[in-house]
């Protein structure tokens, strides 16, 4: 409904329609919105505390998704209901609730007589700050209380840095609570990790995200949610509380990729954008918020991507099992969504030209020549131009015949040299250039032909080797 088709309503009083979209909360939060659609103007937000800062879990009831993790009757769940506090590394993509679970175990401490919590991020303290939370920690110890410490953004401590955990958890000094977005096994210490519980927590699915919001709406008192524009009718008080469609907020919960901190960030950005319109315009008609506003706070698909983090591997061999199993289309997907978060288009040409020798091999040996072409052209053009060099490339190598001959017969060599005991073989002398005449004299280069392995009558390969065969 586009904006223009609101004047109609102007001057009246509205109502919204008992047919609307139920959201999922509970009968007391749906008895304050309801109260507060009368009360127009106690829906404000605080000022100076973002929304997602705002709308963080404060008991083990209020997180959204990770059912697996903290679900009802999870190992996890059962222990942090006891009061009981383990070390673990909280593993998962951003916006899906690894400081928000921190959120509720500093609940849990400020309930607790025993536990204390205290918060550090890897992005602002060093080793200093973490001796001093010891040092604090062990004086607590004299009076029964353990410390709780939370470290967000763990995996930017290097291996010296994480080191300095390790005797304190291990004599139990600190309970550590760590937050990553990168795979553990590769961005934490070994030691650290043995000490630690790995929870590994997934992207909030689209279902999990429009609960989020519906809760922030209603519990905050900054919209009224309908299923239809059209269900607003007479009688209803609309001069200062914006109405938001349910299917502009099921879009947003779909565009931000599982990430409920932009979602909540795009809302808050449109509300407050709408709201200082509203005022220069001063009128009395109901204040919409449409599908274009929304799209205004989130211009583009928030898709989850490091360049150098595991997302960034994770696609490329996407990119490179699709095209090994001919499929051209998943191998079009992967290589277009690579560009589209941000991938560097030479890295991808690169990795093509792998792929050409590696999958494709003698199958067609003109997939070698296209691919550094199409690295030549990446190079030469650029983005956003060279898109379509790097996808039909994909397609192209996706489609051609297989042969793994080559690589499969480097990697039995690579083998059999990795397991060869003693010394390598020396190069047979009639092998050898005979660059000077003492070299000669010695037997370098001597009884060499031209003629085929079949005809010449010497053999190619060491002394003792002579029946290995990498092909077979």
């Amino acid at each position: 409904m586009p904006r223009s088709d609101y004047s109609s309503l102007s001057g009246k009083r509205f109502k919204i329609n008992s047919s609307a979209k139920e959201t999922s909360i509970n009968t007391k939060e749906k008895e304050d919105h309801t109260s507060n659609c009368l009360n127009p103007r106690k829906s404000k937000l605080r000022s100076g505390v973002p929304l997602a800062e705002q709308m963080r879990p404060r008991e083990l009831d209020d997180i959204v998704g990770q059912k697996e993790a903290f679900g009802q009757g999870s190992m996890l769940r059962s222990v942090l209901e006891q009061r009981k506090i383990p070390n673990m590394i909280l593993w998962g993509p951003p916006g899906c609730g690894k400081t928000s679970i921190a959120n509720v175990i500093d609940q849990i401490c400020k309930e607790s007589n025993v536990l204390r919590f205290v918060k550090l991020s890897a992005t602002m303290a060093g080793i200093n700050d973490i001796k001093e939370v010891v040092k604090v920690a062990k004086n607590e110890a004299q009076y029964k209380r353990q410390t709780v410490l939370f470290m967000d953004e763990i995996h930017r401590f290097n291996k010296l840095q994480q080191d300095s955990f390790l005797a304190h958890v291990e004599n139990g000094t600190i309970i550590l609570i760590g937050a990553t977005t990168e795979n553990p096994s590769f961005s934490l210490n070994n030691a650290l990790l043995s000490r630690c519980k790995v929870i590994v927590m997934s992207k909030l699915k689209v279902d999990d995200v429009l609960q989020i919001l519906e809760r922030t709406i209603v519990k905050n008192k900054i919209a009224t949610l309908v299923s239809k524009i059209n269900n607003v009718k007479e009688d209803f008080e609309a001069r200062d509380i914006p109405i938001i469609e349910y299917s502009s907020l099921k879009w947003l919960a779909e565009i931000c990729d599982g990430d409920a901190r932009i979602a909540l960030g795009a809302l808050e950005l449109t509300l407050t954008a709408a709201e200082a319109q509203f005022k220069v315009e001063n009128s009395y008609q109901p204040h919409i918020i449409t599908l274009s506003d929304l799209q205004n706070g989130i211009k583009r698909t928030h898709i989850l991507y490091d360049r150098n983090g595991e997302e960034h591997y994770n696609i490329i061999s996407a990119i490179h099992k699709s095209i090994r199993a001919s499929d051209d289309n998943a191998a079009l997907y992967w290589t277009t969504r690579a560009l589209h978060s941000g991938e560097d288009p030479l890295y991808i040409a690169r990795r093509l030209v792998r792929i050409a020798c590696e999958d494709i091999g003698l199958g067609d040996q003109n997939a070698i020549v296209e691919a550094v072409a199409c690295l030549q052209g990446c190079q030469h053009v650029g983005m956003p131009e060279c898109d379509i060099l790097l996808v039909q490339n994909a397609v192209s190598l996706a489609r051609a015949p297989k042969s793994r001959e080559v690589y499969d017969a480097m990697k039995r060599c690579q083998e059999y040299l990795r397991n060869a005991k003693g010394t390598l073989p020396s190069v047979p002398l009639h092998l050898r250039n005979a660059t000077t005449k003492f070299l000669k004299d010695i037997g370098y280069g001597k009884g060499y032909n031209l003629l085929h392995k079949n005809e010449s009558g010497i053999n190619y390969m060491p002394e003792g080797m002579e029946n290995v065969n990498f092909f077979k």
